[in-house]
């Protein structure tokens, strides 16, 4: 009798890995099975019209802060147009010295379009300080970077062309991590968000319920003001938002190309990634728990937020299953039709790993950087310890949850990423003085 749960559990999960991993590899491959769409960068700019607030909220980042202030102020799109503001804690006292310092730099060059915002008080988390920003922001469209973000020159009039034909009042660009040989991790990394942001956040703005990214995303500012700002107790305020605008029938457009994205580091060593993807894993919990996606109209959209919200559930279930699997093999000499079955999801295994293998040499492609065989090699062996990190950092999310610890756990920044933009301007080139 024991046996045979046994072997309905094995059969049951390995259909529910099978069918999970198949859904995800068809959103992996979304925009590559569609013709060219309005997903693409208009091939002429208009004229600079929209005024934008940047927001840079930064937590100890005292070793990036200044070359990011300086890439956003040396964007191509006249300065004031342009209002910075450098978000920091009041505590974060080497931050807001390197921002000053900067900012003292900017001005002798005729820039006097960034100051720094600096908030009291808690909680000291990113959707807190970006609140208290946005009572500051004086420009037509608020958008986010992180501290350690690289945005293209022309970013602005991307979006600004965007917005003043399509008549939308969010626009998502994209972001793309850059550094995918410098930890054993790092290129499946880095593929994660080369498939979300090429692919999979498409899908999402097409069916109206999108979680939206931390940073490059654009918003009329009547929009987010209108929306009560960020949720300061959710870890992973971006997706609550990107999920509320849903709920409004705020249509979200997504933007992608290589040469606009955003570019940004994976985390710096392997302890920082775990707490990473804890917090987007809680934050996401957090979000599937408040329910405001049960009030999305439709029920494919509905499916598809509780779906994607729930995910990390599913991986932490995912990390106990892996041990059990394993010691039923060991331990069970199963029939032929549950030795098959089980063996189902190693045939979606290989269809992730080769669409990895060939978004690797693309992803290297487009960036000019070359993808060796050993780091195709590296991949290999990475791929499933990758696997039980991410399991691991899920049910890490889940004991975080259960005990009501929701601290903020910041991920460091040592721009790792810098090495790889060699044509990139770092100081400002902007030539329209504010």
């Amino acid at each position: 009798m024991a046996r045979d749960v046994v072997y309905a559990v094995l059969m049951l999960m390995s259909i529910l890995i099978t069918l999970q991993s198949g859904h995800t590899l068809y959103l992996t491959l979304y925009t590559w099975n569609r013709p060219p769409s309005e997903s693409d960068v208009p091939e002429v700019f208009r004229e600079p019209r929209l005024s934008f607030t940047v927001m840079l909220p930064a937590r100890h980042e005292e070793a990036v802060i200044q070359t990011t202030i300086g890439r956003v102020a040396g964007a191509n799109y006249p300065a004031h147009l342009i209002q910075i503001l450098v978000i920091c804690a009041a505590d974060d006292v080497g931050t807001i010295s390197k921002a000053e310092e900067k900012i003292r730099d900017l001005r002798r060059q005729g820039l006097r379009n960034v100051s720094v915002v600096i908030f009291r008080g808690g909680p000291v988390n990113k959707p807190h300080g970006l609140n208290c920003a946005l009572a500051c922001a004086k420009h037509d469209v608020v958008t986010i970077f992180d501290a350690e973000d690289d945005p293209h020159p022309d970013i602005f009039n991307v979006v600004n062309t965007i917005m003043l034909d399509e008549r939308v009042r969010v626009v998502q660009a994209g972001v793309q991590l850059m550094n995918f040989d410098s930890r054993w991790y790092s290129s499946l990394n880095v593929l994660e968000y080369f498939f979300w942001f090429k692919s999979r956040l498409h899908y999402h703005a097409r069916l109206g319920a999108i979680p939206l990214g931390g940073n490059t995303v654009f918003f009329d500012r009547a929009v987010i003001s209108g929306m009560g700002g960020w949720d300061e107790g959710n870890l992973t305020e971006d997706a609550d938002i990107g999920i509320r605008l849903s709920v409004a029938s705020e249509r979200v457009r997504v933007v992608y190309d290589d040469l606009y994205v955003t570019m940004e580091e994976t985390p710096p060593t392997l302890a920082q990634f775990v707490r990473q993807r804890t917090r987007w894993s809680q934050g996401f919990m957090q979000t599937l728990r408040k329910g405001d996606w049960k009030k999305l109209p439709g029920r494919k959209q509905r499916w598809l937020a509780c779906y994607t919200l729930a995910f990390p559930q599913g991986q932490a279930l995912l990390g106990v299953y892996i041990p059990f699997s394993l010691l039923t093999m060991v331990a069970f000499k199963a029939p032929v039709l549950v030795a098959l079955i089980s063996y189902l999801p190693v045939t979606m295994f290989i269809a992730h790993f080769l669409t990895s293998a060939v978004g690797l040499y693309e992803f290297a492609g487009a960036h000019d950087l070359e993808a060796s065989p050993k780091a195709l090699f590296r991949m290999v062996l990475a791929w499933f310890p990758y696997q039980l990190v991410l399991s691991y950092a899920a049910l890490r999310a889940v004991a975080r949850q259960a005990r009501g610890v929701s601290n903020w756990e910041k991920t460091e920044h040592v721009g790792a990423h810098r090495l790889y933009l060699p044509d990139r301007p770092v100081e400002v080139v902007n030539d329209h003085a504010a």
